[in-house]
């Protein structure tokens, strides 16, 4: 798994420990995209709880679609040798013969399926009563004095009947979901965002087909990439097809999906509620199998099955990663799809080894093709290129990497673990120590891997992770020692994307254009569109130039003429999709720094702008960290000094406080602070 993929998640997981210790909230949101790893963060979340605290006891509640509390269940046993304070516990009707289920108190996390604590249902008969009070030591003598902590998987679905559990039972509650419904006070603590999933490549980003595409454009494209996923990526990609209103399904499987089907040899079944109306033409594999079967059957990436058709909603509880195609039956009664749905088909596949990929490999690996009516509460995602294949090679931009401990001058991996005295007389378990070298970053998992080649070996730095872990984070914050200049120079990508949002800028020249035509691009942030002006108003003030094109010459304004020293020559927001323009740094793991600007003036300077804020938004989460913010502003400045020094490239960190900036330049690696007059002035005019 990527680093970056790594730390999204690690750093989410911070926040909500640190909330659930210091905060006096009885309630948190966690907000994040369905593919992201949820359910391995609240693994990992209730492990770092329960190491620290044995009276903790954690309620999982799922809902009954597709089998998710069981689903839950199976990951967090299957966790166990990452995770090893956890004890699951699945919460089942068959689990006892008697008229009311008895539910054990020797374990930590329990997974309730929702279809169980329902008006009628087994435990609504007394027993999950009784079970709180025997862990509350509530209301009867000879309790166990635990504390319940409650975390509701998928939220947003209303559980009435849950949420009436006596409050005196329930020490925390946590809403999980990747759609917390804001209309019932489900305002994220903590949120892994779209864009920052897809920056780590934990979920795909998403390509929209034609509005007026048909269900056999979709089949040709599936058929058009099907041999790639194979070969590329060895999985057998699906498409699913997602029936529009389940009172015309009949007339749409009849009328538009098995008249495309049946001119193609591909393999579909059909799923529905009812067992009995479920189909598949796999006569030989599947036909014969109960259906139940079939889900575990169609989720295995070898699964010859091409199609998924449902008859209903397909939201929660069923994730099938090969799943890389989504078509929507659209007719007047269709609805728009939402996040859940769509994030049937945006897991990535190879999530876990994704670095081992070729780039097309990769690329391929993050796409997720969807045609249906986009959501309109949900932000759009906008397609943009550069102007032209001359930006790219006239903008080339020198990144820096950190090098692995390996490159350190004068260590030795073997030597260093031959001078540490081997703790026999010590030894963890081997799950421990499995544990222990999980954790640890890439690099430092892959030096271990490299070294081990026998059992002794591993076990001997395993023992020593953290004394190499330490030494590793030595090394990597020594920039001086650590940072080179990566070997290829990179320039923006030929396409990129962007989210929507309510801050944006109408520009016309800089090095994007949209794929729409349209001169409006959004920006992350109050204080990315306000640098976006300024840039803008600063590239703006020059003459209009001439670039070359082919054999012809045409009018533009971002290549200017030699005798024009005002005018900028290229500039840019660094859209993170497909971006290489990154700047490693160490902050307790290695972090990639994607600048938000790149601008390439007259006299052939680099300029790089990392925009920060410090102005409190109004919908700043709970979660937020202002310390964790700081310190990574101070760990980039460090950072970006050393390059400023390695690439002779400028950069910045304008930092804005109400309407005012501060900007840090690092130039040739000297400091100096600027205010916007004078950072004008030396874009302008120079030294």
């Amino acid at each position: 798994m990527l680093q970056e993929a790594k730390n999204i998640q690690n750093e989410a997981v911070d926040k909500l420990v640190n909330l659930l210790k210091n905060s006096k909230q009885k309630s948190l949101v966690f907000k994040a995209p369905t593919g992201s790893g949820k359910t391995y963060m609240i693994a990992d979340l209730m492990n770092r709880v329960l190491a620290e605290d044995k009276d903790v006891v954690f309620l999982v509640s799922s809902l009954s679609k597709g089998n998710l509390a069981q689903q839950n269940h199976e990951k967090f046993e299957s966790y166990g040798s990452t995770f090893t304070h956890l004890n699951p516990y699945l919460i089942n009707s068959e689990i006892s013969g008697e008229e009311q289920l008895f539910i054990p108190t020797e374990y930590n996390v329990y997974s309730l399926p929702l279809s169980l604590y329902k008006k009628g249902g087994r435990l609504m008969q007394g027993s999950l009563t009784h079970f709180f009070q025997t862990l509350t030591n509530g209301r009867i003598a000879n309790g166990l004095d635990k504390k319940i902590v409650l975390i509701k998987d998928e939220c947003h679905i209303a559980t009435n009947n849950l949420d009436d559990i006596p409050e005196g039972f329930i020490s925390r509650i946590m809403d999980v979901s990747a759609t917390p419904k804001l209309s019932r006070g489900q305002y994220p603590d903590v949120e892994i965002s779209n864009e920052e999933a897809m920056q780590a490549r934990l979920i795909k980003t998403v390509e929209w087909g034609e509005d007026d595409a048909k269900l056999d454009d979709a089949i040709a494209k599936f058929e058009s990439v099907k041999e790639e996923y194979r070969n590329l990526l060895g999985v057998n990609p699906c498409l699913i097809i997602q029936i529009s209103n389940k009172d015309k399904a009949d007339e749409e499987l009849e009328n538009e999906i098995f008249p495309a089907l049946n001119k193609t040899d591909l393999k579909w079944m059909m799923i529905v509620n009812d067992a009995k109306k479920c189909d598949t033409n796999d006569s030989l594999k599947v036909k014969k199998l109960p259906v139940d079967i079939w889900k575990r059957y169609a989720k295995e990436n070898t699964s010859t099955i091409d199609v998924i058709i449902f008859k209903l909603t397909i939201s929660e509880g069923w994730d099938i990663p090969r799943a890389c195609m989504l078509y929507q039956i659209r007719d007047s009664q269709s609805k728009q799809l939402d996040e859940q749905v769509m994030g049937r088909v945006r897991r990535n596949p190879r999530l876990i080894d994704y670095e081992d990929l070729s780039e097309e490999a990769q690329e391929l690996a993050i796409t997720a093709w969807i045609w249906g009516l986009e959501p309109e509460d949900q932000a759009k995602v906008f397609a943009v290129r550069l102007q032209g294949d001359e930006v790219a090679n006239e903008l080339k931009v020198k990144t820096t990497r950190l090098k692995k401990l390996t490159d350190k001058t004068g260590f030795d991996l073997e030597q260093y673990l031959n001078e540490k005295q081997e703790k026999f007389a010590t030894r963890k378990s081997i799950f421990d120590l499995w544990r222990h070298l999980e954790s640890a970053d890439n690099d430092v998992q892959k030096l271990v891997s490299d070294y081990a080649t026998d059992y002794s070996k591993w076990w001997h730095a395993a023992e020593n992770i953290e004394s190499i872990v330490k030494e590793n984070s030595q090394f990597e914050n020594d920039y001086a020692d650590s940072m080179e200049v990566s070997p290829e120079e990179v320039s923006f990508p030929a396409t990129s994307f962007y989210t929507s949002t309510d801050k944006s800028v109408n520009i016309r020249d800089w090095v994007w254009k949209r794929r729409d035509g349209a001169t409006r691009f959004a920006f992350d942030s109050a204080a990315e569109e306000d640098w976006a002006d300024i840039l803008k108003d600063i590239a703006s003030s020059g003459a209009t130039a001439s670039v070359k094109v082919g054999d012809e010459e045409s009018n533009q304004e971002l290549i200017p003429k030699e005798d024009n020293r005002k005018n900028i020559l290229l500039w840019g927001k660094n859209y993170v999709g497909n971006s290489d323009i990154k700047f490693e740094y160490y902050m307790g793991a290695l972090h990639s720094s994607y600048p938000d600007f790149v601008m390439k003036d007259s006299k052939n300077r680099i300029h790089i702008f990392e925009v920060k804020s410090v102005n409190v938004a109004s919908n700043m989460p709970a979660g937020f960290d202002a310390s964790l913010y700081k310190a990574k502003v101070d760990e980039l400045k460090k950072a970006y000094q050393q390059a400023s020094k390695l690439t002779d490239q400028i950069f910045y960190l304008p930092v804005q406080t109400s309407d005012v900036w501060q900007i840090t330049k690092y130039e040739y690696g000297n400091e100096d602070t600027l205010t916007i007059d004078q950072f004008e002035s030396f874009i302008t005019i120079g030294r």
